[in-house]
């Protein structure tokens, strides 16, 4: 198991290496996005199943990505918080947080889509790790919402530098990052600039830990009502 446990992670470190050169040619493709397609091309190579390779990898990228996502944290050390305009940052939040939970969710709903698939969207606002806390108080499948915030992230972090071309002010191109594209977005937002990665950082932290809270109080308070009611 160990053995195995091995080999996947030499398999994935190996495309990630691959990839990181090729993104300096490529700024504009996000690396994970190119080491995503080194990884399928690999296990076709190797004949290697890829519900073989997840079972192999993915608990111990999930551990790992826990301690990433608080490491993120540490750039906010180093932010000024004096120039900080708190109301139009706490109002971006609210916004953000509610906006996006409640347009996939409402998407989700109109195409007939089952209960537990509509909680799987609703996690799509926060960076992995705590949409997996949060899918498992919902009972939303957890493959759907990796799958589901792992894209968020990918498809926002590669059409960023498009939606953000005339935006010169690295603290709103950081922030937009962060709170849409999460960790993946946050990396994108580093190869921007400090100042941007900082910005990114802080809003991803700040909008999953917030979203965290509100959300499965919300959803699990009307799940309660709609019992008591029947």
């Amino acid at each position: 198991m160990m053995l195995a446990v091995l080999y996947g992670f030499t398999l994935t470190l190996f495309a990630y290496l691959i990839a990181k050169p090729l993104n300096k040619k490529l700024p504009q493709v996000p690396v994970i996005v190119i080491g995503m397609f080194f990884i399928i091309g690999l296990l076709f190579v190797f004949g290697i199943p890829y519900e073989s390779y997840m079972t192999q990898v993915n608990p111990l990228f999930n551990h790992l990505l826990g301690y990433v996502t608080v490491a993120l944290a540490i750039p906010l050390a180093a932010m000024r918080y004096d120039d900080l305009p708190l109301k139009a940052i706490v109002g971006i939040l609210v916004f953000a947080s509610i906006s996006a939970v409640a347009l996939p969710m409402g998407l989700a709903y109109l195409l007939h889509m089952s209960d537990a698939s509509i909680m799987a969207f609703a996690t799509r606002a926060v960076t992995t790790p705590i949409a997996i806390n949060i899918a498992t108080l919902l009972h939303a499948p957890l493959s759907l919402v990796i799958l589901i915030v792992i894209l968020s992230g990918v498809i926002g972090a590669a059409f960023s530098p498009f939606i953000l071309r005339h935006i010169n002010d690295e603290r709103a191109s950081g922030l937009a990052l962060g709170l849409a594209a999460h960790a993946i977005g946050t990396a994108q937002a580093w190869q921007r600039g400090s100042v941007a990665g900082r910005y990114a950082a802080f809003g991803m932290a700040v909008n999953a830990v917030f979203t965290a809270i509100w959300l499965p109080t919300f959803i699990l308070y009307l799940q309660k009502m709609c019992l008591s009611n029947h």
